[in-house]
């Protein structure tokens, strides 16, 4: 007798994790001109000050690439 396989379809949900234990989520900024990158912070206030402070200190750098980073969680319907 040869082994049998049994499938069994199942629905998965994927969704950001909001549960009172998950990670938080953080924020950072980069620079495109120079890949130079600010801290993470759960305070956007605080990337967004150092993108201030470096086009002071680089005028000719104008673009910058947002980075969030989000904790999401996969879970199985039932």
């Amino acid at each position: 007798m040869s082994p049998r396989a049994v499938l069994r379809h199942e629905t998965w949900t994927l969704e950001p994790d909001r549960e009172p234990d998950a990670e938080p989520t953080t924020y950072a900024m980069q620079c495109a001109v120079d890949g130079e990158t600010s801290s993470s912070s759960e305070d956007f206030a605080e990337p967004q000050n150092w993108v201030l402070e470096h086009c002071g200190r680089h005028p000719s750098h104008h673009t910058y690439r947002e980075i969030i980073t989000r904790p999401w969680r996969a879970w199985r319907r039932t």
